[in-house]
């Protein structure tokens, strides 16, 4: 059988590509595809413990078994956030669509104004900065790359899980990709509620859970160079568990 398997962030430097095509037995599992690439990347065995990884856009465990034609993804840990921006002023986002990766300018105020209703008594507001300093450097700018389709699926998910948990009536986020410079918006999450509590609440949990489990990569531009930005540790629920030489996937 054949996969593809697509690389991101500091593996992308790691691999020198973005992805690559491998075929496997029938039968084989994402352990087997990872063994593989330690061969063929040794430097991969050192970091395994710290990615993730998924299969047709769903986080996987490494004994998941694969199938010709799935779509692995070796993700590092996230940093962050279409490759096409949406048009200003087109905030109306498709039904059940609550989340956004753009490449222009987030316009703040008026996506503020599109969330308001009349029954919100709090509309709380979280906007992440590109400051100009990190690592003890002065920074340039910042790159944000992601794995797009797996990216928006997953905000899409955390937005209903906040409708789900917190007494909040909506919710919105929407993220930049590219270059961006000193002071601009990265990303922006806002939270609508009859209560300021419950909204403050959601967005805390937003953000802090996107800025672990959801697939978008930040670099670090430096007068004397670029680096991935280090990411925080991915959920345990969705770590990769990689398995020891010796360890066998329990049997059904």
């Amino acid at each position: 059988m054949q996969v593809t398997v697509l690389f991101f962030g500091s593996l992308r430097d790691m691999a020198g590509k973005t992805q690559a095509v491998v075929r496997l037995p029938e039968g084989s599992t994402v352990q087997d595809l990872l063994t593989h690439f330690q061969k063929e990347m040794p430097r991969l065995s050192g970091i395994l413990p710290s990615l993730a990884l998924s299969v047709n856009l769903e986080y996987a465990r490494s004994e998941m078994r694969l199938h010709d034609q799935d779509e692995v993804a070796l993700l590092p840990p996230v940093s962050g956030g279409s490759e096409a921006g949406v048009p200003e002023g087109a905030l109306k986002q498709p039904e059940g669509k609550r989340c956004r990766l753009v490449r222009e300018a987030i316009n703040v105020q008026a996506e503020v104004e599109a969330l308001k209703q009349p029954e919100d008594g709090a509309v709380v507001v979280f906007e992440g900065v590109v400051r100009n300093h990190s690592r003890g450097r002065r920074t340039q700018f910042l790159d944000y790359s992601a794995y797009e389709p797996m990216a928006i699926k997953q905000m899409d998910q955390l937005v209903e899980e906040s409708l789900s948990n917190f007494a909040i009536r909506e919710a919105r986020i929407v993220h930049r990709l590219g270059r961006l410079e000193i002071g601009e918006t990265s990303v922006l999450i806002a939270v609508s509620s009859a209560h300021r509590v419950a909204a403050f609440d959601a967005c805390r949990w937003l953000i802090d859970t996107l800025k672990r489990a959801v697939p978008i990569w930040k670099r670090e531009h430096f007068a004397d160079g670029a680096v991935w930005a280090d990411g925080e540790p991915f959920p345990e629920e969705i770590a990769a568990r990689p398995l020891s030489s010796s360890a066998k996937p329990a049997s059904k």
